[in-house]
C-alpha cells in the first residue's frame, strides 16, 4: 500500500540553472546531490518547510539517451501556499514569469514558469 509522495522526477535541460532557480528564485534547498561520475547527476531539492515530497533535478539529455523511450515530458505539479498574494508579488519581483491569481472552486491559484519554460500552479491553502 502507498503511503506517501516520495519524489518527484523533473528532466531538465540544464541543472545547474534550474537548481539556481528552484532556491535562488523560489525558495527551495538542496537537499543532496549525487554523481555517479560517469554523468549521472541528479539533485534533490524541496521547499525548506514542512516537505514531504522532494522533486529531483535530473539531466534530461543524459536520461534520454540511458532509457530511450522513457516519457520526459514536465509533469504537471501543484504547489500550495498559504499566503498567495504574497508569493505573486515576490516571484513577480524577482522576475519570474507569473500569471493573474484565479479563484477556482477549489480556491485561488496562479501558474508560474521555470528557467526552461515550463509551467507549475500554486493554490492558495
Amino acid at each position: 500500500m502507498f503511503s506517501k509522495v516520495g519524489q518527484i522526477m523533473l528532466y531538465v535541460n540544464n541543472q545547474d540553472e534550474a537548481v539556481n532557480f528552484w532556491t535562488e528564485k523560489l525558495g527551495f534547498a538542496v537537499i543532496s546531490e549525487e554523481n555517479n561520475g560517469q554523468g549521472l547527476r541528479w539533485i534533490e531539492i524541496a521547499p525548506k518547510k514542512r516537505a514531504e515530497t522532494s522533486i529531483i533535478l535530473h539531466n534530461k539529455e543524459f536520461v534520454a539517451k540511458m532509457s530511450p523511450g522513457l516519457n520526459l515530458d514536465t509533469p504537471s505539479l501543484m504547489f500550495f501556499s498559504e499566503n498567495l498574494e504574497q508569493l505573486q508579488s515576490d516571484l513577480s519581483n524577482k522576475k519570474v514569469t507569473v500569471g493573474e491569481i484565479v479563484n477556482m472552486p477549489s480556491g485561488k491559484v496562479f501558474n508560474f514558469a521555470d528557467n526552461e519554460g515550463n509551467y507549475f500552479a500554486v493554490m492558495e491553502k
